[in-house]
């Protein structure tokens, strides 16, 4: 589960875990979430949440559907998954809870730096399409504040302004957007899901691929076209 050289690859694996609805050893989840704990407010960890490694910051991540993210994006959604896996893993334990009340406390002051700008006044939003998502995710898995409003008007207003034609919506990477659609239980989650169908029934008419990334699309989109 732990890649030593890695917090987004060890965070994949908790993700990978729970996509595959497969249940995890308590030792093996102790260790994981103890391991990504240790992570948090090191250099290079954005706002006080969990830091990758130098290869990471200077090369970039993969999300869970494989869309490469880079730069202080990177970051951000890097601490924000990594607190998620936290939340995933549910281990009771002192020190990593302490680590993720600290994480969710970063987190939540730029939350309210971000709302003093008046180009910011949506509380779903933070900063870009791919950051918002990053946002969201953190959020489905029970952290921070105001969870209903900002995936309600993050999706609803951000995203759907977002609509480029043919399923797909500018500055929103699809695949992670889809993620992060199938876990909300909203109306405004499924309307976006049925505006990506013809997106999500090409993708699920095909063969599943061999790669890694294209199989977790492929039954995502299966997954998403089901909650239709």
């Amino acid at each position: 589960m732990i890649d030593q050289a890695s917090l987004s690859r060890t965070v994949d694996a908790v993700n990978e875990a729970a996509f595959d609805r497969k249940t995890l050893p308590a030792a093996e989840r102790t260790r994981t979430a103890r391991w990504i704990a240790a992570r948090q407010g090191l250099p290079g960890a954005y706002g006080g949440t969990f830091a990758g490694f130098p290869t990471e910051r200077a090369d970039g991540i993969q999300v869970f559907t494989g869309e490469r993210i880079t730069s202080a994006s990177a970051r951000h959604i890097l601490g924000e998954e990594a607190s998620r896996a936290l939340r995933l893993l549910r281990v009771r334990d002192p020190k990593v809870e302490a680590a993720l009340e600290r994480s969710d406390q970063g987190i939540q002051a730029c939350l309210v730096r971000a709302a003093l700008d008046p180009r910011h006044a949506n509380p779903g939003k933070f900063c870009c399409g791919k950051c918002s998502v990053g946002l969201w995710r953190n959020l489905l898995s029970g952290g921070l504040d105001r969870r209903e409003e900002r995936l309600r008007r993050g999706v609803g207003e951000f995203l759907r302004s977002q609509r480029a034609g043919q399923g797909k919506w500018r500055v929103f990477p699809f695949w992670y957007t889809v993620l992060a659609l199938a876990e909300m239980d909203l109306r405004e989650a499924r309307q976006e899901l049925t505006y990506a169908a013809p997106v999500l029934e090409r993708a699920a008419e095909r063969a599943p691929p061999a790669n890694r990334h294209g199989k977790r699309r492929h039954e995502l989109a299966r997954r998403a076209l089901a909650l239709l």
